[in-house]
């Protein structure tokens, strides 16, 4: 008897796929109010990426826990957690964020959108 492959089955290979990884990043990234945002930051969980950096770089190293780059992004001051003034600015702006959701995190940057 052999075995039959789930119509699944490709998944668990796609899911070692940085290319597909990346490309589910990017499906997932939106253009989202600070409003929305803000039981995220209550809870701790937002994390701002500054516009110099790609958002899909540093989701995606985030989801493969890239310690070593996360780290120096860090030390280098281009990703940390959102601060209360950041937070507070945004909520009176209302500001429109680029965000995406690398559990248990949300990744958001303050870029504007690119006119076509």
């Amino acid at each position: 008897m052999s075995a039959i492959t789930p119509p699944d089955g490709h998944l668990a290979e796609d899911a070692e796929n940085p290319e597909l990884i990346k490309a589910k990043i990017i499906s997932e990234t939106a253009r989202i109010n600070w409003p929305q945002l803000q039981k995220f930051y209550a809870a701790g969980s937002v994390i701002t990426v500054s516009s110099g950096h790609d958002l899909v770089e540093v989701a995606f190293a985030f989801s493969a826990d890239d310690k070593a780059k996360v780290a120096d992004w860090l030390a280098a001051g281009a990703v940390a957690r959102t601060t209360e003034q950041q937070a507070q600015q945004w909520f009176d702006n209302n500001t429109e964020l680029w965000a995406v959701v690398i559990s248990p995190w949300v990744l958001v940057q303050d870029k504007p959108a690119q006119l076509n």
